[in-house]
């Protein structure tokens, strides 16, 4: 059996491949890099970077010199690099790399890849940290499957359809807060999802002052008054299993009825996506119609 130094040795004497380079760096710890990612880093010939000054401390925190060119690619400018990547691409490697974890992933590095998958332009991938598999891995909660939502809505009214979509939802939901929203965003998650649901708070993942906090929604609450800090991912456990009463959906179906929507269409559609019987759900309806 090799020793890590020997398979390290060995993968800075295999060439990177030619094309898009996606790769995972690390939340916080540098250990966590690996050693694909440290040759990469020393070897590509261009290094796309969210934060170029960012990725320049990884590098030298890793004992690493990059030989390529890096440039910056973030949210405002990423479009504009495209074609300027994709031809470096095309001759050599470009190393796609964000500020923490996998890019594409609520981070920059969409443009690059779609342009390069329409172009035949090769992409591959290093895998490594990302936030979201390890909050759901801490949370303690069931998330055999889940949902990720990227960053929880700011405006107010898109929150709010976005929480009663979380409040039904059979699959634990990930998402990322800020940490000066969390606290008024679990406030609104207790008003919509009631007071019994559980939801894990990660923050500072892998870095010195990782905690974890796991509790109903006013317990997780109550925690968070006066503030977190540091950077924050939330698992919201699944909804309950059980279908809920008809009679509780029928101001549901009245509503999109008065919207303008048939009611034989609209009971069949909200017995479809809140797990009901369809034929109680009308008759459930036309009774409270008739009182």
């Amino acid at each position: 059996m090799e020793a890590p130094l020997d398979v390290f040795a060995a993968q800075l004497r295999e060439p990177l491949p030619q094309g898009v380079i996606l790769a995972a760096t690390p939340l916080g710890n540098p250990g966590d890099a690996t050693f694909r990612l440290v040759n990469a880093l020393a070897r590509a010939d261009v290094i796309a970077a969210e934060d170029t000054r960012r990725t320049r401390a990884l590098a030298a925190a890793l004992g690493v010199t990059p030989t390529g060119s890096i440039v910056s690619n973030f949210d405002h400018n990423e479009a504009d690099r495209v074609e300027q990547l994709l031809e470096a691409a095309r001759h050599g490697s470009v190393l796609v790399v964000t500020d923490a974890g996998m890019p594409v992933v609520s981070d920059p590095g969409l443009n690059i890849v779609a342009a390069a998958h329409a172009a035949g332009v090769p992409v591959t991938c290093l895998p490594g940290p990302s936030a979201v598999p390890t909050a759901l891995a801490l949370s303690g909660l069931g998330v055999g499957h889940f949902a990720f939502d990227g960053f929880a809505p700011r405006k107010q009214g898109a929150k709010r359809t976005w929480l009663e979509e979380v409040a039904r939802s059979r699959r634990a939901v990930a998402f990322f807060e800020s940490p000066h929203r969390i606290e008024a965003t679990l406030e609104e998650m207790e008003e919509v999802l009631g007071d019994t649901r559980r939801v894990a708070v990660c923050r500072e993942l892998t870095k010195t002052y990782e905690e974890v906090f796991v509790g109903t929604l006013p317990e997780v609450r109550a925690w968070a008054q006066g503030g977190v800090r540091g950077e924050i991912t939330v698992v919201v456990d699944a909804a309950d299993d059980t279908p809920p009463e008809s009679a509780d959906l029928v101001s549901v179906v009245l509503a999109r009825v008065e919207a303008g929507e048939r009611l034989k269409d609209a009971a069949k559609a909200v017995a479809k996506e809140y797990g009901a019987k369809p034929k109680a759900l009308y008759d459930a309806v036309l009774a409270a119609r008739d009182m």
